[in-house]
C-alpha cells in the first residue's frame, strides 16, 4: 500500500487521517483522498465554465487576459510549491486552490455584489459558500449522492469566510468560525497562493490592456524595487521580457519571504498535529515588511485598475444585466429552465434556485440569456 503521507510534517493534513466524506466511500486505491478531491473538481462541470468567468476583464475582451480557471491554475501551481517547501498536502493545496471559485458568478467581483444585493432578502449570496455549494449539492455526477463528496479538508480550505449564522448551518464545517480557530495550514497557505497570484497577474493584464502604464506601476515600492533589479541584471531590456522578468522577480521574492516567515513561526509554535494547528494562531504569513508592501500593492490596483473608468463601464453593464436576470426570474419563473423552477409559493427556494442558475452562468451566457429575454431580436 502506497504511503502518500510519508514525506510530510506531523503538522500537514495527512490524507490517510482526513475527518472523512459525508458520504462513506471505498477507498480511491492508486491515489491519495485528496488526489481523488482534486480529480473530481477537475472533471465537474463548474470547473471547466471558469474558462469563460471574468477575472478583471471579460471573456469577449481579449484572448490573453486571464480567466477563472487560468487563475486557479496559477493558484494551485504556486500553493503546490509553497506547500513543498513547508513539507505541507501539496495534493489538499492544488485540490482547495483548483475549487476555491467555483461558485464565483459571471463578472467577476460584481455579479457577486449585485447577486448579494438582489438576495438580501432571502439569505444572501457569497461566493465562498456557493462555492462549498457547488461540491456539496450541485453537480450531479453519482448515483449515491448530490455533489462531488469531497473530504472534510478540502472543503473547510474552499470556505475562507463564513459569518456566524451561516456557520451556524454548516456543522462541523463552520465550527471553526464560531470557535475563532484556524483551518489547516494547507488552507492558510492557498489563501496566500490565491493573493500572490492576482496581485501578480492582475499587473500584467492591467500593463497589457494599457489601463495601467510602467510609470504608474513604478510608484508602487514592490514593482519599483524589483523592476530595478531587471535593469540591473539586464542593462536596457525592454517591452514584455522586461515586465515579465519584473512580475518573476516579484513572485520569487513574496514566495520565499511566505517560506520565511511560515517556517519560523512554524517552528516557535512546534504544533504537533493539525489539531493543534486549529488552536494556535495564524502560522502561514508574510513578514511585516512584505505585508506592509502587498498592501500598498493591492490599494494601488483598486484605485488604478479595478476602478478604472473603463472597468466601471463594465461593471455598470455587468450590474444591469445580473440585477435583470433576477427581477425577471423572481417575476416570472417559468422563464427559467424546468430543473431551476420551483412548484408552489416557496419564494425563498425559488429565489436561492435562480442564485444558483445565476452564478453557474458564464460571462458570454449571462450575456446571451439577458438578450433572450429582453430583446426584441430574440423572438
Amino acid at each position: 500500500m502506497i504511503d502518500f503521507d510519508a514525506h510530510l510534517a506531523p503538522y500537514a493534513a495527512h490524507s490517510a487521517k482526513s475527518r472523512g466524506r459525508r458520504h462513506v466511500e471505498p477507498g480511491p486505491g492508486s491515489r491519495s483522498e485528496f488526489q481523488r478531491d482534486r480529480d473530481r473538481i477537475i472533471h465537474s462541470t463548474a470547473f471547466r465554465r471558469l474558462e469563460y468567468k471574468t477575472q478583471v476583464f471579460l471573456n469577449h475582451e481579449g484572448d490573453l487576459f486571464r480567466t477563472r480557471l487560468t487563475h486557479s491554475i496559477e493558484v494551485a501551481q504556486i500553493g503546490r510549491t509553497l506547500a513543498r517547501s513547508l513539507r505541507l498536502n501539496e495534493d489538499l493545496v492544488e485540490a482547495t486552490a483548483l475549487a476555491h471559485d467555483l461558485g464565483h458568478t459571471p463578472f467577476g467581483h460584481v455579479g457577486q455584489d449585485v447577486l448579494n444585493e438582489c438576495m438580501k432578502d432571502y439569505g444572501g449570496f457569497e461566493h465562498n459558500l456557493q462555492s462549498l455549494r457547488v461540491v456539496d449539492h450541485l453537480e450531479e455526477h453519482y448515483g449515491a449522492f448530490d455533489g462531488l463528496n469531497l473530504t472534510f479538508e478540502t472543503r473547510e480550505g474552499i470556505l475562507k469566510h463564513c459569518s456566524l449564522a451561516n456557520a451556524r448551518q454548516l456543522g462541523e464545517l463552520g465550527q471553526r468560525f464560531i470557535d475563532r480557530s484556524q483551518p489547516s495550514l494547507e488552507a492558510q497557505l492557498t489563501n496566500l497562493a490565491d493573493e500572490i497570484a492576482y496581485n501578480n497577474h492582475d499587473i500584467d493584464d492591467g500593463l497589457r490592456s494599457g489601463l495601467l502604464t510602467m510609470a504608474q506601476m513604478e510608484q508602487v515600492a514592490l514593482f519599483a524595487r524589483h523592476r530595478q533589479a531587471v535593469e540591473a541584471q539586464y542593462p536596457g531590456l525592454a517591452g514584455r521580457r522586461a515586465l515579465y522578468e519584473t512580475i518573476r522577480m516579484m513572485i520569487t521574492s513574496m514566495t520565499a519571504d511566505l517560506v520565511a516567515t511560515s517556517a519560523q513561526l512554524i517552528a516557535d509554535a512546534a504544533p504537533e498535529s493539525i489539531d493543534a494547528v486549529r488552536t494556535s494562531p495564524p502560522l502561514i504569513r508574510f513578514s511585516d515588511a512584505m505585508r506592509a508592501e502587498t498592501t500598498e500593492l493591492k490599494r494601488f490596483l483598486h484605485a488604478n485598475l479595478y476602478r478604472h473608468f473603463q472597468v466601471n463601464r463594465t461593471r455598470v453593464k455587468a450590474s444591469r444585466i445580473v440585477r435583470e436576470l433576477f427581477e425577471a426570474f423572481m417575476a416570472d419563473p417559468v422563464l427559467l429552465p424546468p430543473d431551476y423552477q420551483v412548484a408552489g409559493q416557496d419564494t425563498l427556494r425559488q429565489a436561492r434556485k435562480i442564485a444558483d442558475y445565476i452564478a453557474g452562468m458564464t460571462d458570454r451566457y449571462a450575456i446571451r440569456e439577458h438578450r433572450r429575454i429582453y430583446s426584441i431580436e430574440e423572438l
